[in-house]
């Protein structure tokens, strides 16, 4: 027998491989951070032996969702101007509230709150931009979570800093602080081209080039936005990265509501990612992306939340149920956005946007043990015809029952085992009553 230090025992396990493998009855065998083996219950019992033993039988279990596209210390805004125009929501309330109330109180414990929420909901990796974000992987690291995030850059000040050279500058320090982390991960994120100059985007672009990190930025999330840049740069968005060198396998382009075939091709030929956001992009009735298109033509695309400023939650289940039925009406076409590709969306395809295919987004043995366990004996899951569907359209985050990452288990039995929910929550209410004292809501 082979000793390793958690064995997850029965349950459908869902390796969510490009052959899309379920093990109707499987085991799998952990070793410090890694999976070292995946099969049938009995041949992996059989064969390995450990401490701690995780019953899954009768659940569903399968790799960690990866939110491909957030804004976590957004938790403190959340619902605090709902129901508005992309460019108003921006320019007069979020940017104003940032500018008044975003500190580094703020960034961790609306962090740490986030990812309690997020590892509620099954999400083991988050990629995220914003402000002080060494504070938000503070917090990630203390609850266990993995994550790619950088520094929002803006043309203006922010909270943060006040040139954009201080911006680079302290994003050059992310890059080397957490450069051998085992969890956090950083990229350069210049905002938007209607936020950041033309020297600003290409001095992004050499900090991440000199790092070989990824570089993300928003991406023509509306029709105004679009029209904007079309005025500004004297051609389309898209050409305009292509001319200034921008695309390339590392770049990560948010949201892309407005890209056109001419705009598809040049991201698959460059090997550019997108993040999807159904649910932002429907709230702030920016338009629908065109992902089977993009998917189509050969672009990576992964799936996000946005922040809960423009969402208002973090549940990647409730991402993916919209993100299949809204293309579905959008189309008139109900084969449109299937469960299956909904699924790799927020698992191997999330994770080969981020960059992270080699660690993450499925369950191989070398992989990471980024693993949930769904408890399916309620109700509303009762009976189930096929898994992939039930996920996407049954499911809900609330049906996680176990969490696991980098071989750790952070959550048991819908308990979060790596932060203090209660204290979390009371901070991040003391911090929006401040919010509010000082707002126009």
């Amino acid at each position: 027998m082979i000793e390793v230090d958690t064995l997850i025992s029965g349950g459908r396990i869902l390796l969510m491989d490009k052959e899309m493998t379920i093990i109707p009855d499987g085991g799998i065998a952990v070793q410090g951070r890694d999976i070292v083996a995946v099969g049938d219950r009995v041949d992996i019992e059989n064969r390995y032996r450990a401490a701690e033993v995780i019953d899954a039988a009768g659940g569903i279990v399968m790799p960690g969702l990866i939110n491909g596209h957030t804004h976590v210390a957004m938790t403190c805004f959340r619902g605090m101007a709902d129901d508005l125009p992309l460019m108003e929501w921006l320019n007069d309330y979020i940017f104003p509230a940032e500018a008044k109330n975003v500190n580094t109180d703020l960034a961790y414990w609306g962090s740490l709150l986030a990812c309690a929420e997020m590892i509620r909901s099954g999400t083991t990796t988050f990629c995220d931009m914003y402000i002080f974000e060494d504070e938000t992987a503070k917090a990630a690291r203390q609850a266990g979570m993995r994550c790619l995030l950088g520094e929002v850059l803006f043309d203006f000040p922010s909270p943060n800093f006040k040139t954009p050279a201080d911006g680079l500058a302290y994003t050059k320090n992310l890059l080397e602080k957490w450069a051998d982390d085992d969890l956090v991960s950083i990229f350069v994120e210049p905002h938007a081209l209607y936020t950041c100059s033309t020297p600003l985007l290409l001095d992004a672009k050499a900090l991440a080039d000199r790092y070989n990190a990824p570089l993300g930025i928003h991406l023509l999330e509306n029709r105004s936005e679009r029209a904007q840049l079309q005025t500004k740069l004297g051609q389309g968005a898209v050409p305009f990265l292509r001319e200034i060198g921008l695309l390339n396998e590392r770049l990560i382009a948010f949201h892309c509501v407005c890209m056109d075939d001419s705009d598809i091709k040049m991201f698959a030929d460059h090997g550019c990612k997108v993040i999807h956001n159904p649910e932002s992009n429907m709230k702030l009735a920016s338009g629908v992306a065109p992902v089977p298109e993009m998917i189509a033509g050969g672009v990576c695309v992964g799936l996000g939340t946005d922040g809960c400023a423009s969402n208002n939650n973090l549940d990647m289940f409730q991402e993916m149920d919209t993100a299949a039925k809204l293309h579905k009406v959008h189309r008139l076409d109900p084969v449109a956005m299937d469960a299956r590709t909904v699924l790799e969306a927020a698992t191997r395809e999330g994770a080969r946007a981020l960059g992270m295919e080699h660690l993450v987004g499925q369950i191989k043995p070398g992989h990471r043990a980024d693993i949930i366990i769904i408890d399916i004996h309620k109700p509303h899951l009762t009976p189930m015809y096929h898994e992939y569907s039930h996920l996407v359209y049954a499911v809900a985050g609330a049906d996680v029952d176990t969490v696991l990452i980098n071989g750790r288990v952070v959550m048991r039995n819908r308990r979060v085992l790596t932060i203090d929910e209660n204290q979390a929550m009371q901070r991040v209410q003391e911090i929006s009553a401040r919010i509010k004292a000082g707002m126009r809501i």
